[in-house]
């Protein structure tokens, strides 16, 4: 089994090691909850410090242009796209993820009722992220169409001629679950219909390619994600949408609307005329004014994965976040047997995110908040899963093995049990 001398020989050979020192890690602190929350790139302060009082407080509304703030949703956009493998200005920042799903899911919905009317079918994981099946949900009470919700490996049964619109969130938030992005949209276009992802566990964490390896039918339709996982944005970063180019060109020439078609998503939103024109491409999926301070945050936030090109990139992130969630698994299936941990995320690290999650039937969230209290933060997913995210920019392989030594003594010496551990807070 690997020691801990073992995990300090990795951290001494990591390649993507001297990116650690791009972020503000607390002293004494495990921080395996980037998944939830990535931590605090130390660009970020100065950063938003800047935009405050330079570009705002002496320069006020000038920066608009002076300092670029109205480039910001396509400029940060950019570089979301480039880690994503889409192209320039194919990808917006803009809103909260549930706000560009509503979006997307319904410019969805409005291709496949011109393409296909008779179909009424939207199809979605049961444990999808629950703001997904709302918005679904909603939508399809609106539209007159059928949620339909199945387990992950019953979803390809469920590809066939009734299916409008499949839904799905590319790595599942609790199990980890990673879902085939290439071949499930080779089956979805196969049956005529459109496919929506959501990268909230993706962007920044696995590779992904939004177009695909070879022809269309392969890439994507549309794609949303959040910037504060992965993407080390801040808490409540600006999200993202992006709309296969095909796609927004038929938007263009058949004057699809996406249903909020705010100011800033016209043609000449400073020509402020009484109707409505929408932008061409994808700028017609920004809705109102950007947030600019917050993404000031997202950009620094979204630096830190740039920063990693030089480093071996997106395959050396990807090896290391494996290499980190198998050594994770490992040493708590050898080190807390007997005491009803179930692995809860795929052992194949090619359906696996990067993230380990276990299920306790009884005690699972005072056992996480024992961890915390002693500076290992991960977080809990009703009803029983404690969840360990890797975030290969900061988290070492000694972070690993010391969170599991924590781990061990908390269930070992029975002190999630105590009663401050066993009262709920607002947030899990």
């Amino acid at each position: 089994m690997t020691t801990r001398q073992d995990c300090l020989a990795l951290d001494a050979r990591d390649e993507l090691a001297p990116l650690r020192a791009l972020f503000d890690l607390p002293d004494g602190v495990i921080y395996l909850d980037g998944n939830s929350l990535g931590a605090l790139p130390r660009a970020t302060a100065a950063r938003v410090q800047q935009v405050a009082t330079a570009e705002w407080g002496r320069d006020l509304i000038k920066s608009w242009n002076t300092a670029g703030w109205i480039d910001l949703p396509q400029r940060i956009g950019n570089k979301i796209a480039s880690l994503l493998g889409a192209g320039p200005d194919e990808l917006i920042v803009a809103d909260s993820t549930s706000v560009n799903l509503f979006k997307a899911l319904s410019a969805a919905l409005d291709l496949a009722q011109r393409d296909t009317p008779g179909r009424k079918r939207i199809v979605s994981e049961r444990f999808n992220f629950p703001t997904d099946l709302y918005i679904a949900e909603s939508l399809a009470r609106q539209r007159g169409f059928e949620l339909v919700l199945a387990e992950a490996d019953e979803i390809p049964a469920l590809i066939d001629d009734r299916l409008a619109v499949l839904m799905l969130t590319h790595v599942n938030y609790r199990s980890g679950r990673m879902h085939r992005m290439e071949e499930t949209n080779l089956a979805v276009h196969g049956a005529g219909a459109l496919v929506v992802w959501d990268l909230a566990h993706s962007a920044g964490a696995v590779p992904v390619n939004l177009k695909g390896s070879g022809p269309r039918a392969g890439a994507a339709d549309f794609a949303v994600g959040c910037g504060y996982k992965y993407l080390n944005g801040g808490p409540g970063a600006p999200a993202f949408v992006w709309v296969h180019p095909t796609i927004t060109a038929r938007m263009d020439a058949e004057q699809l609307w996406q249903p909020l078609s705010g100011w800033l998503g016209h043609a000449a939103p400073f020509q402020f005329t009484p109707d409505y024109h929408p932008a061409a491409g994808i700028g017609r999926f920004i809705c109102g004014t950007p947030p600019v301070l917050s993404l000031a945050a997202l950009e620094c936030g979204v630096d830190t994965m740039l920063a990693a090109e030089a480093h071996g990139g997106q395959p050396a992130l990807r090896r290391k976040s494996i290499a980190l969630s198998e050594l994770f698994i490992a040493l708590v299936e050898a080190r807390c047997t007997g005491h009803g941990l179930t692995l809860q995320t795929p052992r194949d690290a090619a359906q696996r995110g990067s993230q380990a999650s276990f299920a306790r039937a009884d005690g699972g969230y005072p056992i996480m908040q024992a961890l915390i209290a002693r500076g290992v933060i991960g977080d809990f997913r009703a009803p029983d899963i404690l969840r360990f995210g890797f975030t290969p920019l900061y988290t070492r392989f000694i972070d690993v093995w010391d969170a599991v030594e924590h781990l061990v003594q908390v269930l070992q010496t029975g002190e999630w049990r105590q009663a401050r551990f066993n009262q709920r807070a607002a947030v899990t």
